[in-house]
């Protein structure tokens, strides 16, 4: 009965020991951060580009034809 006993204290010390190692193991943590800031630095640079896109679409783009026809443009 002994011997029982002290196998059945063992295999639940040796189950806690699992279950404390597996809670506290943080071996693949880091690609989930990765993932995060990657897709954060697609979406911050997407929107910067349509950004300076409407910017020189609509403000510097007809300013810098108008400036190049003006300045080719001899007959006065």
């Amino acid at each position: 009965m002994k011997k029982m006993i002290s196998k059945v204290t063992h295999k639940a010390n040796m189950l806690a020991i699992k279950a404390k190692m597996a809670l506290t193991n943080n071996h693949a943590e880091g690609f989930v951060d990765t993932a995060i800031k990657i897709l954060m630095a697609v979406v911050i640079g997407a929107l910067v580009l349509a950004g300076l896109y409407m910017l020189f679409d609509k403000t510097v783009l007809p300013t810098l034809v108008q400036r190049i026809k003006d300045m080719f443009n001899y007959a006065g």
